[in-house]
């Protein structure tokens, strides 16, 4: 029994090596394939089509010129608004600037005459009264033109923060001229410092819309058919506009007295 289980054992070994030489065989010529296939693949990948290069790039032109087109279209328009508001910012400086030259110059007049003497008056209760009536009813005239705040003039009514009504109505009116005159000071400089802020939002967006302008007018030349154009080593982008070195001076100095 153990010689014929032998006898066919050693039979059978030939024939199972020559099937493994045939699978060895096949398996190492499909490794072969694959390894070479990639190497087809790179030098295929290595020669590209030309016009399909061009194509791609010319498509990418296409789009970077219609974005920038686009968005100088939206700079330009922002920079329209931006100069109307400095333009409307204008001219409540202008009368911010004509209201308080007035002011100081009728502060200055009364000045002038506070070195004359004080008229004598009895100091009688009528004439306190007197004084006090006049007192409010200028405070009130001055409220109502827009010269005294609501607080100022409750402070007039009340006697508070240095307003006193037992002094003669020529020194009430020159402490009232100066009061008034701080107060279009005040609003002057308020108006003037918004029409800057407007004036420099104003250049800002300008110079913006400028250089949009220009990147897109480089970008439609790139499209053109012709020599290749030397594209800028660094675009111009909206981010990059420089802020105007200054303004000329278009406001009038205030004089302080």
């Amino acid at each position: 029994m153990r010689q014929t289980l032998l006898y066919h054992f050693l039979s059978n070994v030939p024939v199972a090596a020559a099937i493994w030489s045939v699978l060895l065989v096949f398996a190492l010529g499909l490794l072969a394939v694959l390894v070479a296939r990639p190497e087809r693949d790179v030098a295929a990948e290595a020669a590209p089509d030309p016009a399909a290069e061009e194509a791609v790039r010319r498509a990418d032109l296409r789009r970077y010129a219609d974005e920038v087109a686009v968005a100088a279209a939206g700079a330009a328009q922002t920079a329209r608004r931006r100069r109307e508001q400095w333009q409307t910012a204008q001219a409540p400086a202008d009368r911010a600037w004509r209201a308080y030259d007035e002011a100081e110059a009728a502060a200055r007049r009364l000045a002038g005459a506070a070195v004359l003497p004080e008229p004598r008056t009895l100091r009688t209760p009528a004439e306190y009264a007197a004084r006090e009536r006049w007192l409010h009813h200028a405070a009130m005239a001055a409220h109502w033109r827009g010269d005294l705040s609501a607080r100022q003039l409750a402070d007039v009514l009340a006697h508070r923060n240095g307003w006193d009504p037992r002094r003669h109505p020529a020194e009430q009116e020159i402490v009232l001229a100066r009061v008034v005159r701080d107060g279009r000071r005040a609003g002057w400089r308020a108006a003037a410092e918004r029409e800057r802020r407007a004036w420099r939002d104003a250049e800002l967006a300008a110079e913006a819309a400028r250089a949009l302008a220009a990147e897109a007018c480089a970008a439609a030349e790139a499209l053109r058919p012709g020599p290749a154009l030397v594209r800028r080593t660094e675009p111009v982008t909206a981010a990059r506009a420089a802020v105007p070195a200054g303004r000329p001076a278009r406001f009038r100095p205030a004089r302080v007295g």
